[in-house]
This record gives structure tokens, C-alpha cells and sequence, in this order.
């Protein structure tokens, strides 16, 4: 798979501080872009998404929308 980038992100700010997705702090999460306001956000997300049940939800909710 290709790095992420920012134009198939499919939230436009931070699950965790609500700040605007930066370039340098995307992920791949169930096979789709997701984006965060900093590298830290990224990490501790990436590290473990059962952890943040919030951000992992609303990345759920949208990649179900987008599959359906």
C-alpha cells in the first residue's frame, strides 16, 4: 500500500483536539486514510485504536458510510 495522503482523508479535523488533519500525521485504519493534528495524535492512535473508542467510532461510522 502507498503512503496516506491528504486528500483521501476521510476526516477533515482531529478526533482528539479537533484541529485541522496535517499532512505529515496521517494513518491507514480498515484500509481507508484517517488523519490527525500531529504526529502524537497519529501515534497513540495507531499504537493501539481499541484505546480510543471515541476516534475509532467515528473512523467506523464514516468507512461504513463509505462502504455501503
Amino acid at each position: 500500500m502507498t503512503d496516506p495522503i491528504l486528500k483521501d482523508c476521510i476526516n477533515p479535523t482531529c478526533p482528539f483536539s479537533g484541529e485541522p488533519v496535517a499532512a505529515g500525521s496521517l494513518a491507514v485504519y480498515r484500509g481507508h486514510t484517517v488523519g490527525f493534528c500531529n504526529p502524537g495524535c497519529r501515534d497513540k492512535f495507531a499504537d493501539n485504536p481499541d484505546d480510543y473508542k471515541d476516534a475509532k467510532a467515528l473512523f467506523d461510522e464514516r468507512i461504513d458510510a463509505l462502504e455501503a
